[in-house]
């Protein structure tokens, strides 16, 4: 798991001429210039030119107010229905959301982009916002999209011999050799983007690319070397004012100091990359560093080599920038609480922007902290959230064999038809040879051949049956008939839901005490009968969260008695675990505590390698507190469903909760 933040090129390419009077000035004072020039435009097309270069210009400064001159180009375009710089507004907008991780809204800039740019035929303008697409899709992990839109935009490029555009694609196809480890490939690409860069004299590709090539030798255990690069690229970035990659350096140098175990200067360069990128509003930058104080918090508990003495660090060479003045907590428990409240925070915004690398960081990482503290509820909890993460190569694959499954059934019954067809030839050409064995030969070839044709078309139906249920056990069956037809699910919203979730009442004591196997048969055991229960009442499970069971009714197929059937799903599962009191007893089995709320929720796919259905909104917390304000044995639901179920079911108000961040909560409990 890598952790530190990838330098991925952006195409800016703003529209206009480059000779203009503060063409050749860099960072803020490029922006003065520009900012002194506004004023004087009429309502006219340089003044649209000048809006797009202040949006670009901002991007790496400030991309508030990027997004502010971007739209203010937009609408100006738009006005004077100037297609070519309405386009280069749009790459603009896609551009400034790209630096806030703010992926859903550049995608939708950069697809509109893209779209009219097909239109008009501005091949120059395609390559561009292609290997800007191909970016997000490297930020999610997404590998094969990333190279498809990268090596989209290199081809044009070199068509148009755009060598600017060449060696910002091929920088960022490096780090898609950098995620999978393939190192002599990555720097093979680095360092053919840093010599195009070196010749045209562009310092932030240059930049960009010594800082890669330092991350690869992090990624090798060459520190020396990392260092070297990254205090390089560094140094360059200060140069030109560009506070996103000087925020990024800092805490890649953070990192390098974390592999070799002085923990001060770490925290020290980590700390303020994570006030940079604050200060800048650079989600992805503010997770990752967030993240691995929380790591190096964790590996200052395990390491009793670590390098702790401020004067030490200090002492130990010349080549840090920044004097050692970091404040880190004394003792286990604080070093414990910090750790899991930093990493906490980044899987906050690491599921905010969909970033999936840095997911399975802190999932891992808060796993590890929670076994340190003897907390294994919690230890299970995000051990299996990692899992989801981590087996995302196997889902993939799943997915690639559906697909070779699906193209290979014509390929295959092409192949047959084209046997059926040899074989007809075959027979009428020995029937004039051996007429008079016709019918005995005949008969057996037409036999043989039958029982072909039989056999593997039998086989066929059996590994299309195979993807069928692989991917109905992955999927609910509407949005899995989507993904097959349209090679994808668009996420929606359900307005009309009731979730429904459980939790074991005292797991972690009862981890304690049972045998690990007898456990987890135990929880499986429990797990299968709710699926059958949830089941029965078109209920859709959604995931298991550790000891937690968590479904929603009315979903992917809306169901007017959503919320009676949950609580009919609820009231069997309770049932179904008094049983299991009663014939085990409390030391082999659990109690149960239930939860249920109703409202609108959002569902759909999420993750590209490994994915898996999911729902988010408001409605899945409530029903988590309704949860956690149960009691062993009973069904506890809000308000909301006490209005949708009231005269079917004998309900208990239980007055207002202070329900922990929800406020108060009028709650009931089901009685019969």
């Amino acid at each position: 798991m890598k952790q530190f933040l990838k330098f991925l090129l952006i195409l800016l390419l703003s529209f206009g001429a480059a000779g203009s009077s503060y063409a050749q000035k860099q960072g803020q004072a490029k922006i003065d210039s520009m900012l002194k020039e506004l004023p004087m435009q009429k309502e006219d097309t340089n003044k649209v030119k000048l809006l797009d270069k202040l949006s670009s210009a901002y991007i790496y400064i400030n991309p508030d107010e990027g997004l502010k001159f971007g739209q203010q180009c937009l609408d100006l375009a738009t006005k004077l229905d100037w297609k070519e710089e309405i386009a280069w507004a749009y790459l603009s907008l896609g551009n400034n959301y790209l630096m806030k991780s703010d992926y859903t809204n550049a995608l939708e800039y950069y697809f509109k982009n893209l779209k009219l740019n097909e239109e008009i035929g501005n091949k120059r303008g395609i390559a561009s916002v292609t290997g800007n697409i191909g970016i997000i899709y490297t930020q999610q992990s997404n590998y094969p999209k990333a190279l498809e839109y990268f090596f989209k935009s290199l081809k044009l490029s070199e068509e148009l011999g755009d060598k600017k555009g060449i060696a910002y694609v091929t920088g960022n196809i490096g780090n898609i050799y950098d995620d999978q480890e393939d190192y002599p490939k990555a720097l093979e690409y680095f360092f053919k983007s840093l010599k195009l860069n070196d010749e045209l004299g562009n310092k932030r590709g240059i930049g960009y690319n010594t800082a890669n090539i330092g991350n690869i030798y992090k990624s090798q255990k060459d520190y020396p070397k990392a260092l070297e690069y990254l205090f390089k690229a560094l140094k360059q970035e200060e140069e030109i004012g560009d506070k996103s990659s000087i925020a990024i350096s800092i805490g890649n140098i953070g990192s390098v100091y974390k592999a070799r175990k002085n923990y001060i200067m770490a925290v020290e360069y980590m700390q303020r990359a994570l006030k940079l990128c604050e200060e800048f509003g650079y989600k992805g930058g503010i997770a990752i560093n967030l993240a691995n104080i929380g790591s190096a918090y964790i590996a200052i508990i395990k390491d009793t080599s670590a390098k702790m003495s401020k004067v030490t660090v200090a002492a130990e060479s010349s080549e840090y920038k920044y004097q050692p003045t970091a404040s880190i907590p004394n003792g286990k428990a604080a070093l414990l609480a910090g750790a899991i409240d930093y990493l906490q925070r980044a899987l906050v915004i690491n599921k905010e922007i969909k970033a999936l690398e840095g997911m399975q960081g802190c999932y891992d990482n808060l796993s590890e902290a929670y076994k340190l503290k003897g907390d294994y509820k919690k230890v299970m909890e995000y051990s299996d959230s990692l899992r989801v993460i981590r087996d995302s190569v196997f889902s993939q694959g799943n997915r690639e064999q559906i697909t070779k499954l699906e193209n290979g059934r014509k390929a295959y019954g092409d192949s047959l038809k084209a046997v059926a067809i040899q074989k007809a030839l075959d027979i009428k050409a020995m029937h004039r040879r051996n007429y008079e064995f016709i019918g005995m030969g005949v008969l057996a070839l037409a036999l043989g051949f039958i029982f072909i044709i039989s056999r593997n078309r039998n086989q066929l139906a059996k590994e299309k049956q195979q993807s069928e249920n692989l991917l109905l056990n992955i999927l609910p069956e509407e949005v899995a008939s989507e993904l097959k037809k349209t090679g994808a699910a668009a996420a929606r919203q359900f307005d009309d839901v009731t979730v429904l979730f459980t939790d074991f009442v005292n797991f972690t004591e009862a981890s304690e005490r049972m045998k690990p196997e007898v456990l987890l048969e135990e929880l499986n055991t429990c797990f299968k009968s709710f699926d059958g229960i949830t089941g029965k009442y078109g209920i859709e499970k959604i995931k298991t969260i550790g000891d937690a069971y968590l479904a929603v009714g009315g979903l992917p197929k809306a169901d007017p008695k959503h919320a009676e059937n949950a609580v009919k799903a609820a009231k069997e599962i309770s049932q179904f675990m008094e049983d299991r009191i009663s014939k085990l007893g409390k030391e082999r089995t659990f109690e149960i505590r239930i939860g249920i709320h109703s409202g609108s929720v959002v569902a759909g796919i999420v993750g590209v390698k490994k994915f898996a259905y999911d729902i988010w909104g408001d409605t899945v917390n409530t029903a988590a507190r309704m949860e956690q304000n149960s009691e062993a044995g009973k069904i506890n639901i809000s308000a909301t469903t006490f209005e949708l179920v009231k005269d079917k079911f004998t309900c208990e108000y239980r007055g207002e909760i202070d329900a922990k961040g929800k406020g108060m909560l009028k709650m009931y409990y089901i009685n019969g």
